[in-house]
């Protein structure tokens, strides 16, 4: 069932932000295809008319989630941190704490349209543009898809799937096991950053 949020007045940024807030949940809950333009819409408490006069179309408003939460990740972070803030963005969501749900997002999509498919290839793409920096092998670029690829199997065998132990893992301990990995593929990784003392 979906949460039916209460009509907000009129305001047009405020509208653009609650249509791509309830598209995010909604598109990492079942993915692309499962995700109606009538349930975002009503989530945001927006009349669904309002999703094709800002966004054109439901691809173009999934195109904008994934590219909205992953932009901003690669402009906020510093590329020697950014796998971790790109894994610790997905446990905490799985967690059901604040993170980027957009990896989930992805993930449950995959399959469903090349729109969905060519989106999720440019960003990876600049993902891996920036990891291959922090490697001085020839073969950096290799060594950039493969702990991407690894990230995105994290995510597909822990939040898709629920494979076990890997679900149910507490995100500190994957985050020091993966990244002390992948550190052997690229060199240039920062170490972990130990969790805040509750």
């Amino acid at each position: 069932m979906v949460e039916i949020q209460p009509k907000r007045p009129r305001d047009a940024q405020a509208t653009r932000q609650a249509l791509l807030d309830a598209a995010a949940a909604l598109f990492a809950e079942r993915g692309f295809e499962r995700a109606t333009v009538r349930d975002i819409a009503a989530r945001a408490g927006v009349n669904q008319a309002l999703l094709f006069r800002y966004f054109g179309s439901k691809k173009a408003l999934f195109g904008e989630v994934l590219e909205r939460n992953g932009r901003e990740q690669l402009k906020a972070t510093a590329p020697e941190s950014l796998l971790e803030a790109a894994l610790r963005g997905m446990l905490l969501a799985d967690d059901g704490r604040l993170g980027d749900r957009s990896l989930e997002a992805f993930l449950r999509s995959t399959g469903g349209s090349d729109e969905v498919a060519a989106t999720g290839r440019l960003l990876g793409d600049e993902y891996a543009r920036v990891l291959a920096g922090l490697s001085d092998r020839e073969d950096s670029d290799l060594r950039a898809d493969l702990v991407l690829s690894w990230l995105l199997g994290i995510g597909l065998m822990r939040v898709v799937v629920g494979k076990e132990p890997l679900a149910s893992a507490d995100p500190d301990e994957i985050c020091e096991l993966v990244l002390g990995a992948a550190r052997t593929l690229l060199e240039g990784l920062a170490a972990p950053v130990p969790p805040p003392a509750p």
